[in-house]
């Protein structure tokens, strides 16, 4: 088998490993949904929601200032101190589902890029041991892991537990789809 044809395969089983992963932490722990709350009087938010934003899907945070001014940064401020500040990712009526067969199928084309990408760092090393070569890829996770939830956590007040959760879902999916990529991807040590 070619080099490039075991990227390949490396990198589709990979995903499965980390798919399988995912589905596991998404339906049987309570991973995917640590730090989400519920909404106290949810029909009247969304009636508020649906009332201002109508049809305009999208992600929105409140409250919103672009003035820079040390005058703006004080009216914000008092906005904040007042009414907090939040986060809205809004989907308009008809633009939703609960149907999961098309965010399952973008789920695991995501994450098949993902090991495709890890497949070929590792094609790219001269990591000889299996276990050097499943940490490799583990690394990646946890860059990957903390290069988003802790963004989210530090600028827009995502919860610590969330953002725990969320990283250790990646970096497990990573180390699933690194012990796979390793044994395919193996070195002889004369390489």
């Amino acid at each position: 088998m070619g080099h490039a044809m075991r990227i390949l395969l490396a990198g589709l089983l990979g995903a499965i490993a980390m798919y399988v992963w995912s589905t596991i932490a998404h339906v049987a722990t309570p991973l995917a949904t640590m730090g989400v709350s519920h909404l106290n009087n949810e029909q009247s938010v969304m009636d508020a929601v649906h009332t201002d934003l109508g049809d305009k899907s999208g992600f929105y945070l409140y409250p919103w200032s672009e003035d820079m001014s040390a005058e703006g940064m004080k009216a914000q401020q008092s906005k904040l101190d007042a009414n907090g500040m939040g986060l809205i990712v809004y989907r308009a009526p008809g633009t939703a589902s609960v149907s999961m067969v098309h965010p399952m199928i973008h789920e695991f084309i995501s994450e098949l890029v993902q090991a495709l990408i890890a497949a070929w760092l590792v094609a790219q090393t001269v990591i000889v041991a299996y276990a050097r070569r499943v940490l490799f890829v583990t690394a990646v996770g946890v860059a990957v892991g903390i290069g988003t939830n802790v963004s989210y956590h530090i600028w827009y007040g995502f919860p610590t537990d969330y953002t725990f959760a969320n990283i250790v879902m990646q970096v497990v999916g990573y180390l699933a789809a690194g012990l796979v990529i390793a044994a395919m991807l193996r070195r002889n040590a004369t390489a």
